[in-house]
């Protein structure tokens, strides 16, 4: 049970509820901050004053007085024309984030609802209705609005639910029991980052993972091609104080030790005096995207402790417009991690090529097959490496650059927060198939290389692969067995035997 208090939630917790379907429940301080706020807007109704989205239109029409008798309507005429998106629904994972991210917001007690509004958001995800919500509408100007709208149109009781076929149900046809809103809870219910932050967020977990990841598979190649390892001692990374250097460095060298295939050069000076960038400077590539993921860390930790609405219900009474819904700091950070990754991916398709490359492999058959000829071994499964990759590149180009003016005018400076954090999610996603394509190269290398045995790291890895890819020998069809490499990659298993064996990985 992930409970949400009137000072926020973890990481940790969006996690649970997003991806492990934990329940949610509101703390009692987090009611009162409501109802505080709540007591401060029903004050503004009855002295009648001009309090924008309380008792004014939004955002060029925000200088538009609205009568007290209209002002529910206006509230869900905002929840209808905003909820504008188009095509296909958002994963129901970042759906699910994306409410309990408003629920945290609305518990902070800055936005003038009532308890009832965000006892409804937490109904809709311990019932496990999911809203849909289109890829397509948020410029992650006032946050993510029409992404935000399509979950709040749920919840009075209009628009569509994900069903768990993918198609697309009514909310009355899902058991939607709709509420009314009152002044104030529309522009609460849509105005902030919650969209954008949820998926930076899941976004850090996994490019956590596959940077220590791209460790191993980076060490693996290194092993089979018989690299050194002095480039990995842990000398040569104090005089660089790169924190992310040293620790993918140490990450290396650690997965090499008591490595056989290592033992049958480590003190041939003239082999291997200096190995390719690919091979020497992956703690340098991989280090650089580990301390990027630190500062999309700390951008995505503020995030998740801040108030993001508009207007804000202040403690001593005023209501003040912000621009704390712009999505520039996320916008950023998501750029900055796309490159980052991206050029993960890029290095470890430089160490797959060298692989298959009878000319720089030292020694190792082309393309990895000892029939090659009437067999192309892994040729085919590098240019799907090298297509993503290109693909990547074509990702990381920045979203936050792209501001383009709405509104008539008034919004007219927006972060496109929220096409930096989806592209995000593809780069990774991308990339944990590059990595599934360096983990089998390595591996069938390092089982060319017998009788010669490589690390334990390594013997573990290559008795993993194996159950499903096999040793060398005749072509097969390949693409089963780069999706079971993809989903080891993915998963925290192969890591995990990993780290049980050759200790703990940063």
């Amino acid at each position: 049970m992930i409970t949400i208090t009137a000072s926020g939630i973890s990481p940790a917790d969006l996690i649970a509820v997003a991806r492990g379907n934990a329940r949610v429940t509101l703390a009692p301080d987090a009611l009162d901050a409501m109802r505080a706020s709540r007591s401060i807007v029903d004050a503004i109704e009855r002295d009648g004053r001009p309090v924008y989205g309380v008792s004014t239109g939004f955002g060029a029409l925000a200088n538009t007085f609205i009568a007290p008798e209209r002002r529910a309507e206006l509230q869900h005429a905002l929840i209808r024309s905003h909820a504008a998106g188009i095509g296909a629904p958002m994963p129901r994972e970042v759906v699910r984030a994306m409410m309990l991210l408003r629920v945290r917001s609305l518990a902070m007690g800055r936005s003038g609802v009532r308890p009832d509004v965000a006892r409804a958001l937490v109904d809709l995800l311990n019932a496990d209705i999911t809203p849909w919500v289109p890829e397509h509408g948020s410029l992650g100007a006032s946050g993510d609005l029409a992404p935000l709208a399509h979950c709040a149109l749920v919840l009075i009781g209009e628009g569509w639910v994900l069903a768990k076929d993918g198609t697309r149900l009514s909310a009355l046809g899902a058991g939607v029991q709709p509420i009314e809103l009152s002044s104030k809870e529309g522009l609460a219910l849509i105005n902030g980052t919650d969209g954008m932050l949820g998926m930076l967020l899941m976004a850090i977990e996994d490019a956590a993972h596959l940077f220590t990841m791209a460790d191993v598979t980076a060490a693996l190649s290194i092993e089979a091609m018989l690299g050194s390892y002095r480039p990995f001692l842990p000398e040569l990374h104090t005089i660089r104080p790169h924190p992310g250097q040293a620790a993918s460095a140490a990450n290396i060298h650690r997965l090499l030790q008591n490595s056989p295939i290592m033992d049958s050069h480590r003190d041939d000076l003239v082999h291997a005096v200096q190995d390719a960038y690919s091979m020497r400077c992956a703690p340098q590539v991989a280090g650089a995207a580990r301390d990027t993921l630190e500062f999309a860390t700390t951008v995505a930790g503020r995030e998740l402790r801040s108030v993001v609405d508009n207007p804000v219900v202040l403690p001593d009474g005023r209501v003040e417009s912000t621009g704390n819904f712009h999505g520039a700091p996320l916008g950023f950070a998501a750029d900055y991690l796309a490159i980052a990754a991206a050029e993960v991916g890029a290095i470890a398709e430089r160490r797959v090529d060298r692989l298959l490359d009878v000319c720089r492999s030292r020694d190792l058959p082309p393309f990895l097959t000892p029939d090659a000829g009437v067999n192309s071994g892994l040729m085919i499964a590098q240019y799907t490496a090298a297509g993503i990759v290109a693909e990547n590149r074509r990702l990381a180009a920045p979203a936050s650059v792209d501001s383009l003016p709405t509104s008539g005018m008034q919004e007219d400076h927006v972060s496109m927060g929220w096409a930096a954090t989806r592209k995000l999610r593809t780069v990774l996603d991308n990339l944990c198939s590059i990595l599934a394509v360096e983990l089998l190269s390595a591996v069938r290398g390092i089982q060319l290389r017998a009788p010669l045995e490589p690390s334990p790291a390594g013997r573990l890895a290559v008795a993993t692969v194996e159950r499903f890819a096999g040793g060398p020998g005749p072509d097969v069809f390949l693409a089963p067995v780069l999706e079971s490499a993809r989903a080891l990659v993915w998963s925290r298993d192969l890591r995990a035997e990993i780290e049980r064996q050759a200790g703990p990985l940063a």
